[in-house]
């Protein structure tokens, strides 16, 4: 365990550390960050950066008002949006979403997913498996844990799993970490104590000069430990570690003041008051959460997650509509557009759906209830066949009639994407079982 001692220092809550710091402090479970680090490393080689970014849209999105209108249904189905056009011959979305429409050409819409279990919970979404089947030990882990656990981290210094997602008030919809894969491959979430550590808010005179003065002594061991490094004391992995300590890499890739501002204007203005209920629940529209996922997957990241507003409208449907999907329809238009201006269209894959969809007959309160049996979802990039439409619904949106696709079926797909071969990769859990990614291992045809 590597440590940083000295007497004289105090930290901000001015008690006196004689081991003010140690590497296994980055680290949760009790390991060290060499431990870590040295774990990622001998749990696969690293590839190309192949990445994901999955938003997700907690509560069920009304795929009827979204993604697969029913205009020719009676009123009680189809509701009050209109279908529009897209740059895509044959192909209508809903009004409220006119800049995917005008670039429908880099995106699928799979209209006939299956395989939802109808419960508020984001688990489905983040691992691909069912709850009902039967779970190892410790439980399954995210996509983002597996990636961390398969590939490891494509730079030291970056956390190859990043969570951007508020914390929710509903707990099962809050992105899902590690399960039997343990701490080390959580998910790095950049609020709350971690976002205050890395910037300076509301701090005074006194608190800045006390951080001046752990920086001095940061920057003092570090010369120190470079005679360590050099000469064979401190091992490859107690090197990354210091790395991640010192780098700024990550701390640049989640300041948006070193991004162009055209560009942060073009994903739109946050709006974490975009519904009443909203602002304390953590279901908000931070429109520049897509544009820190383009920066998190640049500077390194290889899955980036982010909850978007909210969609459990049980009442005033289209009211809620009316102001949510806009802004998701300009965030993830500018994040596509993004990623093509960029050329990282082909190796990022991006992923929008949420839990199960809602019912086809409008209720009393203007609203739509649950509804498992068939929902939709918008993939692009990732080097996929796009401008198209997967599968289809019945007259009402009620039932899948046309190639139904499952959720591991996409699941499947992101790893194709990723370079992973779902077939032969396993990994193990806590009783050293070896387990597959999925239980589904055919990729989406139509995309790949």
């Amino acid at each position: 365990m590597l440590r940083l001692e000295d007497q004289s220092i105090q930290l901000c809550d001015r008690m006196p550390r004689r081991s003010f710091m140690q590497i296994g402090g980055l680290a949760m479970g009790g390991l060290s960050l060499p431990q870590v680090l040295r774990a990622q490393e001998q749990s696969g080689k690293k590839s190309s950066h192949k990445a994901v970014i999955m938003i997700f849209l907690a509560g069920g999105p009304p795929h009827q008002d979204m993604f697969d209108l029913k205009p020719n249904a009676p009123d009680e189905i189809r509701g009050e949006f209109k279908p529009i056009n897209t740059n895509v011959p044959g192909i209508q979305i809903s009004e409220l979403m006119p800049r995917v429409a005008s670039m429908m050409d880099k995106f699928s819409i799979i209209r006939s997913l299956v395989g939802a279990e109808g419960r508020h919970d984001s688990f489905e979404c983040c691992t691909g498996h069912h709850f009902r089947s039967a779970q190892p030990q410790g439980g399954w882990p995210a996509l983002g844990s597996a990636l961390s656990k398969v590939k490891g981290p494509v730079n030291p210094t970056v956390p190859p799993y990043i969570d951007l997602s508020h914390t929710m008030a509903h707990n099962p919809w809050n992105i899902k970490g590690p399960g039997f894969l343990g701490l080390e491959h959580a998910p790095f979430r950049p609020d709350g104590r971690v976002m205050e550590n890395m910037t300076l808010n509301s701090i005074s005179n006194t608190r800045l000069y006390e951080r001046s003065n752990l920086l001095n002594n940061l920057d003092r061991f570090r010369r120190v430990s470079e005679t360590g490094l050099t000469d064979g004391t401190y091992d490859g992995y107690t090197k990354q570690a210091l790395e991640v300590l010192s780098s700024s890499r990550l701390v640049e890739a989640l300041d948006l003041e070193k991004e162009d501002p055209k560009i942060r204007a073009r994903y739109g203005k946050d709006s974490p008051k975009v519904l009443n209920y909203s602002l304390d629940k953590g279901y908000q529209a931070i429109m520049s959460r897509f544009l820190l996922a383009r920066r998190a997957v640049e500077a390194g990241a290889r899955c980036v997650t982010c909850s978007f507003a909210h969609f459990d409208w049980h009442g005033d449907n289209f009211g809620h509509a009316r102001k949510v999907v806009p802004l998701l329809d300009q965030g993830v238009a500018a994040l596509i557009e993004d990623l093509h201006e960029r050329g990282m269209d082909k190796d990022v894959t991006v992923l929008v759906w949420g839990e199960f969809g809602r019912t086809p007959k409008i209720n009393k309160n203007a609203g739509r209830d649950h509804w498992p049996h068939v929902h939709a979802a918008l993939m692009a990039g990732g080097g996929m066949k796009t401008g198209q439409v997967i599968g289809s619904t019945n007259r009402l949106g009620e039932e899948a009639v046309d190639r139904p696709v499952h959720m591991q079926e996409v699941f499947a797909t992101l790893y194709h994407n990723l370079g992973i071969d779902v077939a032969s990769t396993t990994i193990e859990d806590n009783n050293g079982r070896p387990q597959y990614l999925i239980d589904e291992q055919t990729p989406i045809r139509e995309l790949v």
